[in-house]
């Protein structure tokens, strides 16, 4: 189809070339391309172009919006933006970032392996106790560092956190 509407512009400029007027062409266009013919508005509007002295049969380049938000550049400033605060939401980062919302939720999920949990779900899910044992747990592993055996008394039988399979 690209390739008609590029022959018939070719056409067209040709008939304009030799002082044909809108109707006449159109009308030739139309005779020899059928169905095919591009509408008389595009043919009055490559006509007019044409007519004032142009000479290319391409289209003109358009403005519109950038292929993708997802460059390295925001993946990077999304993936700073939620180790500095986990809780932030995907309004909030597209507030900040200025990135489209399904943009960000395509980088959490594909970049970063993040899924939308919702704390109501979360809150039925877990009784407070539990709750509480999995903050420490969590920030016990964060200061794996400070307490090098740490990790021996995890995996031992049970003996700072209960049996296992109680939690």
């Amino acid at each position: 189809m690209l390739r008609v509407q590029m022959e018939q512009r070719v056409n067209l400029k040709f008939l304009v070339k030799l002082g044909k007027t809108f109707t006449e062409a159109y009308a030739m266009l139309k005779e020899v391309y059928g169905n095919e013919c591009l509408s008389r508005t595009q043919v009055f509007e490559w006509f007019k172009r044409f007519k004032e002295g142009r000479e290319t049969t391409e289209d003109d380049p358009r403005p519109g919006r950038p292929s993708s938000s997802k460059t390295d550049e925001n993946i990077e400033e999304i993936g700073k933006l939620i180790r500095e605060d986990r809780r932030l939401s995907i309004r909030g980062l597209t507030e900040i970032t200025r990135i489209h919302k399904e943009c960000v939720c395509q980088i959490l999920h594909e970049s970063f392996n993040m899924r939308k949990v919702y704390e109501k779900t979360m809150s039925k899910l877990f009784t407070p106790e539990q709750k509480e044992s999995r903050m420490n747990i969590c920030a016990d592993i964060i200061n794996i560092d400070t307490d090098p055996g740490l990790l021996d008394t995890v995996t031992s039988k049970g003996t700072r956190f209960g049996k296992c399979g109680s939690g």
